[in-house]
């Protein structure tokens, strides 16, 4: 099984790339799912919710998810909850204003996405 993390998360991406395959995409936490989910398409399978943690959508700019990289055959239950994942942010994101954090802020968020994101690494391997 080949991992691969996807994520906007720069703190992860120095912190993990020894330890997983980091795929690092300057973009928002809708974009990340979008990417995702397009790996789901050509097969690759959730190993991480999109949704985990407790931190909502519109409150962090930051996000990472594990997922068995592969090409073939769709898994359907990685493609639903994607979608409803997806689908979720947007009704979260929808007239909010994007608020523009301080560095400060931004390097919390780090913290706690690479926290997450590390717990869940931990149980995949």
């Amino acid at each position: 099984m080949k991992t691969l993390l996807i994520t906007n998360n720069p703190l992860v991406k120095e912190e993990l790339s020894e330890k997983i395959t980091v795929k690092y995409y300057e973009v928002d936490y809708l974009e990340i799912l979008e990417v995702v989910r397009d790996e789901i398409h050509k097969g690759s399978k959730l190993l991480t919710h999109p949704l985990s943690g407790s931190v909502k959508p519109y409150e962090t700019p930051y996000k990472s998810i594990i997922i068995e990289e592969k090409q073939g055959e769709l898994d359907m239950d990685s493609l639903m909850i994607i979608e409803q994942s997806i689908d979720t942010t947007k009704k979260f994101i929808k007239g909010k204003e994007v608020t523009e954090w301080t560095s400060e802020i931004k390097e919390d968020f780090q913290v706690i996405d690479l926290s997450i994101i590390n717990n869940a690494l931990s149980s995949i391997k």
